[in-house]
């Protein structure tokens, strides 16, 4: 049985794309093969790789990756983690399903708040995710 390829995307992905790939790939790696993009990609948040670390789970070689290097490739799930990314995605045209479900920017926090909101849209994702593996 080969594994199905998801594609998650955010705006900058910078760190909710990243910590989504990071978590679906640690949960479900023996069945997803699993992306992230971004459609205006910033650079990896080194918040996110903080917040990944304090659950055991290592995404500090990923990097941030535009959309654009994924579109002619095939996915069976794309997956927008937040709602700019869900109105400008492009088409694909291997099809796949299309999932959304927006998540709160941690980065647009205050600097002191960071590191809370960070974890708060990590266990978030986590939660999400975990449906998303039972359920696919």
């Amino acid at each position: 049985m080969s594994k199905r390829r998801v594609l998650i995307l955010c705006t900058g992905n910078s760190a909710r794309s990243q910590m989504a790939e990071g978590l679906l790939r640690h949960a479900a790696g023996d069945r997803y093969e699993v992306f992230s993009a971004g459609t205006r990609p910033v650079g990896l948040n080194p918040n996110a790789v903080e917040a990944m670390s304090e659950i055991g789970i290592d995404i500090s070689g990923q990097r941030s990756k535009s959309v654009d290097e994924f579109v002619d490739q095939q996915f069976d799930y794309i997956i927008t983690v937040c709602d700019n990314a869900k109105e400008s995605c492009p088409i694909f045209p291997g099809g796949g399903q299309r999932i959304h479900h927006g998540f709160e920017d941690p980065a647009s926090a205050p600097p002191d708040e960071q590191p809370i909101c960070f974890r708060k849209v990590r266990e978030q994702l986590a939660r999400w995710l975990s449906e998303f593996v039972r359920n696919g």
